[in-house]
């Protein structure tokens, strides 16, 4: 028997198809009126913008200002064409698949028009067996300008409050695309995934959700199989599954829209998050046989349950994630875009920036809600490497419509995104909104509402019955923040989920420490990107923080201002540019870190945080810990230490000082520490000393207290506590600011040495050396660094290893920084 199979013909770039792309109306500037008239080449999957900087008719969007200039952009119409050949065979079907259009479009096939959309984040599927004919065929989509669209859109349906300048809340379009408080106003139209010709008979697999979890010492799959049925077709289907060597199977008769097939794997090996076991996936593939058709599915999934504990307590409510069981803390970071033109992405880019994540000891990421459903390479690194994925479906910082025609849109994208994504292990939540229910809470919304609708039927009504039927195995939370309650305020630090934002915007860092909660989700600092990264887009002559350029790469309202009221009493004004660079990064890292561990001395009330932000999707002054361009700031070198397994932190509590240890490991924590209070001046002359034993017990803490002899100072301006695990960990205390405290401007010697792959650079100290940080991009944009914020006492050293570049003859400032270049 030959059985006949799906056929699909990729219109791809790769796959053959010459696409072109030309403006059909709109504001287009006289220097580019040509492109009205005569297409240019373009790539699907792309977009215009990407296409129009690839022919050379507009500049990097990026540089300088040039991101302003290139508004008409997103107020043009475009429309990108191609041929393609196509033959005629036995299947009684053909599908046009698009599973990606940007945005609202219009789709027309050999001069009939067969659909209007208007969703970024659903994929459509189209017959078009009757418009088909044998040999060229021609496919045009037609794009409006999305921003001209959100505010036609707007003017129809109606105005709802939301964030930044355009009502992104109006279109289902991923929102940051319209510019945010880091990223630019880029909104931009195209084939952003790949589209086909699909063609079937009798029966076709449209989706699968390979429910995987556990019964004991068993993994248990439950695949729901959901199939498509040519009209007329009688025959019965045969479904198949087969997973971790064993095979089930069920036959359902002609019609059925979605059967379940069960399989049980015994003795089955755990999936679980990094720092608490193995990451093994399992094969699957699911295949279809209905007469002389057939159809298979292949994926790979995870057996792991999964939990969220927020019942109240004796506290308040807590927020739990558990995985088999077993509690997670969480060490985490929101996860934006990758670039502000998403098609530029691919499995290698997110390997590198996923990476980030893992080298800092985070075990997970929160796909925040003003972006997009990730593709799937994101989820199976994140599978793969064992990072929890918490997910937001993507409403962010707006009230939005719960009327037709946005309803029928939201749950169709949803239904979509919960059916992809479920066979993920590292899927760990869905959240259903960001900082929705707080701004109607709070943001004043309800006088323009009047009474309207908002998005509390998507958040408390549609989105959880949505997973509750299609990924009951992973938890579902209203929002972020929430509290999880309808009568506590949402952003209540007592209850839930906490976003602590009135540090950076109203009051200094120190104010974190008035905090007690049991989870943050969301909490930064701003901090400019690495020299290099800014200085390839910001040519301002001179360099100055107001310069024209820097503030197009500054989106923040008042910016400028926060990072130098966030100074505080913490580092003095900086002298010049180049002084303004660390210091901005330096209180960024120390800002954060301050956060980190106050809270992570607070386990088991809190429970995890998840610092805005991980990434950039371009070169900007942001929360970002890894700028645009890949470089890691000194920020995500606070966060390697703050998120470290098992940390020591010195804390205040009313009875004075103590040392604070938390082990979030499997194993017990067991060490010596000595503590010193010490000299800043060359020597370092111990003043006092104390040694006791450090017993943390596996996932745990436990809270050390301090003699007088080592917090009561002599003269706080020139003293200091150093904590000195037999381990090699570290932690220290200061008296006052470094704005007061005396550091030698001589405090240590570096020498240079080159080496395979790069150079080392090693430090030594001869007096207390604090936070020191070497940037080797100012000499060698390709350069990286791996280690940063080091402070040493006198005698010790450190080497930073240099890759990617050649060795310099020596370095100084501004290659090598410390705080003490900054106050001595």
């Amino acid at each position: 028997m030959n059985l006949a199979s799906p056929r699909h013909v990729p219109l791809t770039t790769a796959g053959g198809a010459g696409w072109t792309v030309r403006a059909v109306d709109g504001p287009v500037p006289d220097g580019h009126r040509a492109i009205l008239d005569a297409p240019i080449a373009a790539t699907v999957p792309g977009e215009v913008h990407t296409d129009l900087l690839a022919a050379d008719v507009i500049p990097d969007p990026f540089d300088g200002d040039n991101e302003g200039k290139l508004h008409w952009i997103g107020r043009t119409t475009w429309s990108y064409w191609t041929e393609f050949d196509w033959e005629s065979d036995s299947h009684a079907v053909q599908e046009l698949v698009a599973e990606g259009l940007d945005t609202a479009a219009t789709v027309t096939l050999n001069g009939t028009e067969i659909a209007k959309t208007w969703n970024q984040h659903r994929s459509y599927r189209f017959d078009v067996t009757a418009l088909l004919v044998a040999g060229r065929n021609e496919l045009v989509i037609e794009f409006a300008g999305p921003a001209d669209t959100a505010d036609r859109l707007a003017e129809q349906l109606g105005l709802w409050p939301h964030t930044n300048l355009h009502p992104y809340n109006a279109i289902r379009k991923m929102a940051s695309n319209f510019g945010w408080d880091w990223g630019p106003d880029v909104a931009t139209v195209g084939v952003w995934k790949p589209i086909r010709i699909e063609s079937w008979t009798g029966v076709r697999i449209d989706s699968v959700r390979p429910l995987a979890g556990l019964d004991g010492d068993n993994g248990v799959l439950d695949a729901k199989v959901a199939l498509a049925w040519a009209d007329g077709f009688t025959a019965d289907a045969t479904i198949t599954v087969e997973v971790g060597g064993t095979t089930a199977e069920t036959t359902v008769a002609s019609g059925t829209e979605e059967a379940t097939v069960s399989a049980t794997i015994a003795d089955v090996d755990r999936w679980w998050p990094r720092g608490h076991g193995e990451q093994p996936l399992y094969d699957v593939t699911v295949g279809v046989a209905a007469a002389e058709q057939t159809d298979g599915w292949t994926g790979r999934v995870g057996f792991r349950t999964m939990t969220m504990d927020v019942a109240p307590d004796e506290h308040g409510g807590p927020f739990v994630l558990s995985v088999n069981g077993k509690p997670v803390f969480v060490r985490g970071a929101n996860w934006i875009p990758d670039d502000a033109f998403v098609t530029r992405l691919d499995r290698s880019t997110y390997e590198r920036s996923i990476a980030d994540a893992v080298d800092a000891d985070m075990n997970l990421l929160r796909v925040w809600g003003g972006g997009i459903y990730e593709t799937d390479d994101f989820y199976d690194i994140c599978d793969e490497l064992g990072i929890l994925v918490w997910q937001d479906f993507l409403f962010a910082c707006a009230a939005y419509s719960e009327d037709e025609p946005l309803r029928s849109e939201v749950e169709a994208e949803a239904r979509q995104a919960v059916t992809r994504l479920s066979r993920h292990a590292s899927l760990a939540v869905w959240n259903g909104n960001n900082e929705n229910i707080w701004g109607y809470v709070e943001w004043g919304w309800r006088q323009p509402l009047g009474g309207r609708t908002w998005g509390e039927g998507y958040y408390f009504d549609l989105l959880p019955k949505i997973v509750a039927e299609l990924d009951p195995r992973t938890p579902y939370s209203q929002g972020s923040p929430y509290s999880y309650d309808h009568f506590i305020h949402p952003n209540d630090e007592r209850n839930g989920t906490m976003h602590v934002w009135d540090v950076w915007n109203q009051v200094d860092y120190s104010t974190y420490r008035k905090y007690k909660p049991r989870f943050v989700s969301e909490f930064g600092f701003q901090g400019p990107p690495a020299w290099s990264t800014l200085t390839s887009v910001v040519h301002d002559q001179p360099l100055d923080p107001y310069g024209e350029q820097m503030l197009v790469h500054q989106k923040a309202f008042e910016g400028n201002l926060k990072l130098e009221r966030g100074l505080g009493d913490h580092l003095p004004m900086w002298k010049n540019i180049d002084d303004w660079h660390w210091t901005t990064q330096l209180n960024q890292a120390r800002a954060v870190a301050y956060g980190v561990e106050h809270w992570r001395s607070l386990f088991p009330l809190n429970t995890g945080t998840i610092v805005w932000q991980l990434n950039d999707n371009w070169p900007v002054i942001s929360w970002a810990a890894v700028d645009g361009h890949g470089h890691r700031k000194p920020l995500w070198f606070a966060l390697k230490h703050a998120y470290a397994d098992r940390l020591l932190t010195v804390q205040p509590r009313e009875d004075g000082l103590v040392v604070a240890g938390h082990n979030d490991t499997d194993e017990t924590w067991s060490t010596s520490i000595t503590v010193a209070r010490r000299s800043t001046s060359t020597g370092g002359e111990v003043l006092a000393q104390e040694t006791f034993a450090l017993e943390v017990g596996p996932r745990s803490a436990v809270l050390n207290s301090l003699p007088e002899s080592i917090t009561k100072a002599q003269d706080g301006t020139t003293e200091y506590i150093e904590v000195r695990g037999a381990d090699g960990s570290t932690a220290y205390w200061y008296f006052v600011e470094d704005t007061a405290l005396r550091l030698a401007g001589d405090a240590y010697t570096a020498s240079v040495a080159a080496v395979e792959g790069g150079y080392d650079v090693t430090v030594t100290a001869t007096a207390l050396a604090k936070d020191l940080a070497l940037f080797p991009d100012r000499l060698d944009p390709a350069a990286k660094v791996d280690s940063g914020l080091i402070t040493l006492s006198a005698g010790e050293s450190h080497t930073f290893h240099v890759t990617g570049a050649a060795a310099p003859a020596e370095v100084g400032v501004p290659v090598l920084r410390s705080a003490n270049d900054l106050v001595a």
